[in-house]
């Protein structure tokens, strides 16, 4: 895994973190839509459970990437469940990854501009909030939704940049996501992370064409070596 420059956070101005899988643990919502939103559309539709799954994981690699992916509204329509409502009933399981509160805590008092940056439906956003109290380290918080396009389509980076006006040679983005990367590289922001241990359940991916971190707080420890 190649690891990124130490100097990265001192040669930047802003600071874009994902939220899902980069500051919190990806294992919640993995096991939410992995597990219980498949045993409980099995359930209402009074199927196996694996035929559940099957049906359920065919329309999400359909629409993988795209607005609808991300989008709890249209997952509660499609499926006829209440996905927030499910969400909520698995709150107990939403966290930080190991070190990523003080790395946010130590960030936010720094001289950068720290940005939220995330797929993340407003709802779920709202949920998540609550439980850890992340948004309060941030400067701006932007999500797919208000922005009308997810991160893997080039539009997103186009409204962010006239919403905040950033400098993409001076921006270090991070993301556990490599479809996600490849888009904000062909944006052109320069300084590209990824998060190689997004689920704590999990063992790590393999990251090839870009910098990563095991977790985000790397970025802070790595500085000050």
């Amino acid at each position: 895994m190649r690891t990124p420059d130490k100097n990265t956070l001192e040669n930047c101005d802003t600071l874009m973190l994902d939220m899902d899988g980069t500051l919190l643990d990806l294992a919640y919502d993995n096991h939410l839509w992995m597990e219980v939103v498949p045993s409980e559309f099995a359930r209402q539709r009074a199927i196996p459970e694996q035929e559940a799954r099957e049906q359920l994981y065919a329309k999400m690699r359909a629409l993988r990437g795209t607005l609808d992916w991300y989008c709890l509204d249209f997952w509660s329509e499609q499926l006829e469940l209440d996905i927030l409502g499910l969400h909520r009933e698995q709150n107990h399981r939403i966290g930080f990854l190991p070190g990523a509160e003080r790395f946010l805590e130590q960030v936010a008092s720094s001289r950068l501009r720290v940005l939220m940056v995330t797929n993340s439906h407003r709802s779920t956003l709202d949920l998540k909030n609550d439980v850890t109290g992340l948004i309060r380290h941030f400067d701006g918080i932007y999500t797919s939704h208000d922005l009308g396009h997810p991160k893997e389509d080039q539009p997103f980076w186009q409204h962010l940049q006239e919403e905040v006006g950033f400098d993409p040679e001076t921006t270090l983005f991070v993301d556990d996501n490599v479809a996600v990367l490849n888009s904000a590289n062909t944006f052109g922001i320069r300084h590209l992370v990824a998060v190689a241990e997004p689920d704590s359940s999990a063992p790590a991916q393999q990251v090839d064409d870009y910098p990563a971190v095991d977790r985000v707080a790397r970025l802070v420890s790595q500085a000050a070596d």
